[in-house]
C-alpha cells in the first residue's frame, strides 16, 4: 500500500479542494404565479411548465 513520504502542506491541500464547493441554485420566476423555481422544471407551486398546466393539483 502506498504511503505518503511527506506531509501535504495546507496550501497544497487547499488548492486541491478548490473545486469541491457547492454552488447556489439558479432560480427564475414562474410566468404564471411569480414564485421562484428552478429553470426548465415544473413550478412546484402552480404546476405549470412553459405556459401549460402539467401537474394538476389536488385542490382544483
Amino acid at each position: 500500500m502506498a504511503v505518503p513520504k511527506h506531509k501535504t502542506s495546507k496550501s497544497k491541500r487547499d488548492k486541491r479542494r478548490t473545486h469541491q464547493k457547492v454552488d447556489a441554485l439558479n432560480l427564475s420566476t414562474c410566468s404564471q404565479c411569480g414564485e421562484a423555481k428552478i429553470p426548465h422544471n415544473v413550478c412546484p407551486s402552480c404546476g405549470y411548465y412553459k405556459e401549460r398546466p402539467v401537474v394538476v393539483s389536488k385542490e382544483e
